[in-house]
């Protein structure tokens, strides 16, 4: 009975959610995968907040490429750590220590990924003049995969 309740109370909602009539025959897959999944679900939305907010700089108030990714990469960072850290990850720190320790990890990860990106909109955008949404989209998939092993392997690790 104890067991139970801790069980329950274990649960974030995307476990309920997989619990609804109709979702539970996916709750084999779900359980196997969830890191993954949530990681894809929350990356996703990651990226709708960095493409969004690149374009509302670059196409609606002209700011240079090179620079609205940047104000997209600050907003995207602090998204982004929230929702792995929570969810995906669920690493969850006691001390203000530990939080402080992950979140450094965390962006120096990501301004690894940030240089690379950069990099890829300067050449791209800027020296070769492509379609700067088409190169932010591109640009984007790399960063996602790219900091999904910089935060498994590194800044999320597990013991």
């Amino acid at each position: 009975m104890k067991s139970k309740v801790k069980d329950i109370m274990k649960k974030d909602i995307f476990d309920k959610i997989m619990e609804l009539p109709g979702l539970r025959i996916f709750q084999t897959f779900y359980k196997k995968y969830k890191e993954i999944l949530l990681y894809l679900f929350f990356g996703a939305l990651t990226m709708i907040v960095s493409i969004a907010s690149y374009a509302i700089c670059n196409l609606t108030f002209g700011i240079n490429a090179l620079v609205a990714n940047i104000i997209s990469w600050i907003l995207a960072v602090m998204f982004a750590f929230y929702t792995n850290r929570i969810w995906v990850f669920q690493a969850q720190t006691n001390l203000i220590r530990d939080f402080l320790k992950q979140m450094a990890s965390f962006c120096s990860g990501r301004i690894v990924t940030l240089i690379i990106e950069e990099v890829i909109l300067f050449i791209f955008i800027t020296c070769l003049h492509y379609n700067s949404m088409v190169i932010k989209v591109i640009a984007q998939v790399v960063v996602v995969i790219l900091n999904y092993v910089i935060s498994k392997l590194w800044v999320f690790r597990k013991g």
